[in-house]
């Protein structure tokens, strides 16, 4: 069984940044597909950014992220890093990770970023 937890969330002003991070236990992370994804109004759960495993490193933006977010990993600590800049009210949201293997499907509980204008 995989726990993901994040943290890093909070409140910030319109352009500033926020660093989240996703750490997981048990599973074997380095393996693990993880993505950073955003709660829609209707409940469903929208990708951001994601980054495949050790052996491929390549990295997914959605174009609403691409040149303000950037995911890194770091497996020695089984964790994932979301670094967040020139945020905006629209990105007001809960965020959050997912590690995808084969050997299963995990999420965190999530956690709120705001943004106020």
């Amino acid at each position: 069984q995989v726990q993901l937890v994040e943290s890093g969330g909070g409140l910030v002003q319109t352009g500033g940044s926020l660093n989240l991070s996703c750490t997981a236990s048990g599973g074997r992370f380095s393996i693990s597909t993880i993505g950073w994804y955003r709660h829609g109004p209707g409940g469903q759960r929208d990708l951001v950014v994601a980054i495949t495993s050790e052996d491929k490193d390549n990295t997914i933006y959605t174009t609403s992220a691409k040149g303000r977010f950037i995911i890194t990993r770091d497996n020695d600590k089984s964790t994932s890093f979301l670094k967040m800049s020139s945020l905006e009210p629209e990105n007001t949201s809960v965020y959050s990770c997912r590690s995808a293997s084969a050997l299963g499907d995990y999420w965190g509980q999530g956690i709120q970023v705001t943004v106020s204008s």
